[in-house]
C-alpha cells in the first residue's frame, strides 16, 4: 500500500503526527529510524512578524536526509498563508501541511486551527489559496482537520471535498470534534465516510497506540494510513513494535537496553539541535515521558529534573542506566 505526494512516494501506513514542542528534527529522526513512514514537523505560525522568531526558526530545522521535509502551517489569513507557503519552501520544505485540527484555546481564540471548522467561508478561501500556491510552486499541500466544531456541526466530509477540489494531495482526519478535544470517543465512522467519498488519500488519526488498533482502524475506515501522535510520547520505538507485531503476528517489544540506546541517541541529537541551556530544559519532558514507570526511576527523578547543566543531567542519566544494568 502506498501513494504519491507530488514527486514523493509514501510507502507504508504508519505516520507521525505533528505535535507542538515534540516533533522537532531530533524526535522525527528517531521515529523515522524506528519505522515511521512519514513525519510532520511542529506547526508554524504564518503571521509575518513571527516567521523569524527563535522558536519558529528552531521548528524549521530538518535532519540530514529527511525526506520528505514536511512543514505544517497555522493561520487564518489566505494572503499571509500563501506568503508563508513560499517562505517555508524557500527554507527547505518539500510538503506543506495546513492545520485545521489544533483544539488549543489560544489557537482557536484567534480563529486558527480547528476554529476554522466553524468558519466555513474563510476555510474555503484558505484552501483555495493554498491549492493555488501549491500548484504554482509544484509543492504538495495537505490538510489536517477534525470531524467538525462540535456534535451539532460535523463537516469533515464537506471540508474534504473543498480540499480535494482545491488540489490538496492528502487529508488527515482526527476523529474528534474540536469540542471533543482529546477526550471524546474517536469517530471512526466519520473517517470511513470521508475515505470512501474522496479520491485523495485519507489518513486516520485518533487513539492509535498499538498494532491491534492500527490494523483495525485501517480495515474499518479504508484509510490509506494511520497517524500516531500522543502514543509516541516517550515511545518512538512504537512504530517498530507495531510493524514487527503486524509482520509476525506475535507481540513485539524492545528490550530496556535497546530503549536506552534510543534515549541516548535522542539526547545527543537534541543537544546538537539546541543551545545547551535550552536543550537541558526541553529534554526534561522527554525524560519524564521515557522513564516514568521504569524500575527505580522515582529515586532519581528529582535529580534528573533539577540537573542545572548538560554534564550533570548526563551523569545522572548514565548512573541510573548503569545501576539498572542497561549499559
Amino acid at each position: 500500500m502506498g501513494f504519491n505526494l507530488g514527486q514523493y512516494r509514501i510507502d507504508g501506513v504508519l505516520f507521525l503526527a505533528p505535535m507542538a514542542g515534540v516533533t522537532d528534527a531530533p524526535f522525527r529522526r528517531l521515529c523515522r529510524q524506528f519505522g515511521a513512514d512519514y513525519a510532520v514537523g511542529e506547526m508554524l505560525a504564518s503571521a509575518p512578524q513571527l516567521r523569524n522568531s527563535r522558536k519558529t526558526l528552531a521548528r524549521l530545522k530538518f535532519f540530514d536526509k529527511e525526506c520528505p521535509r514536511v512543514v505544517q502551517l497555522l493561520g487564518a489569513d489566505p494572503v499571509a498563508l500563501s506568503e508563508a507557503f513560499h517562505w517555508a519552501v524557500e527554507a527547505g520544505a518539500e510538503v506543506i501541511d495546513f492545520n485545521m485540527g489544533c483544539p488549543a484555546k489560544k489557537v482557536c481564540n484567534v480563529a486558527c486551527g480547528s476554529a476554522l471548522m466553524r468558519e466555513e467561508t474563510q476555510a474555503r478561501k484558505i484552501l483555495e489559496a493554498l491549492g493555488e500556491v501549491s500548484q504554482k510552486c509544484a509543492v504538495p499541500v495537505t490538510l489536517k482537520c477534525r470531524t467538525g466544531w462540535d456534535e451539532a456541526h460535523k463537516n469533515a466530509l464537506q471540508v474534504g471535498h473543498w480540499a480535494e477540489e482545491a488540489g490538496f494531495a492528502m487529508l488527515t482526519v482526527h476523529g474528534r470534534t474540536r469540542a471533543g478535544a482529546f477526550e471524546s470517543q474517536v469517530e471512526y465512522d466519520t473517517i470511513a465516510q470521508v475515505a470512501s467519498e474522496l479520491t485523495i488519500p485519507v489518513v486516520a488519526n485518533g487513539d492509535i497506540a498499538d498494532a491491534n488498533r492500527a490494523s483495525a482502524v485501517l480495515r474499518y475506515t479504508g484509510a490509506q494510513a494511520v497517524m500516531i501522535g500522543r502514543a509516541a510520547l516517550g515511545r518512538p520505538w512504537l512504530f517498530k513494535e507495531i510493524k514487527e507485531t503486524l509482520r509476525s503476528g506475535v507481540p513485539f517489544e524492545l528490550s530496556h537496553k535497546e530503549k536506552v540506546e534510543a534515549i541516548l541517541s535522542h539526547r545527543r541529537w537534541h543537544f546538537e539541535c539546541y543551545p545547551e541551556p535550552v536543550a537541558v530544559m526541553t529534554f526534561r519532558k522527554h525524560l519524564l515521558w521515557y522513564l516514568t514507570g521504569w524500575p527505580g526511576f522515582e529515586e532519581v527523578r528529582s535529580d534528573l529534573c533539577q540537573a542545572p547543566d548538560a554534564l550533570m543531567q548526563g551523569r545522572c542519566l548514565l548512573d541510573y542506566f548503569e545501576r539498572q544494568g542497561w549499559l
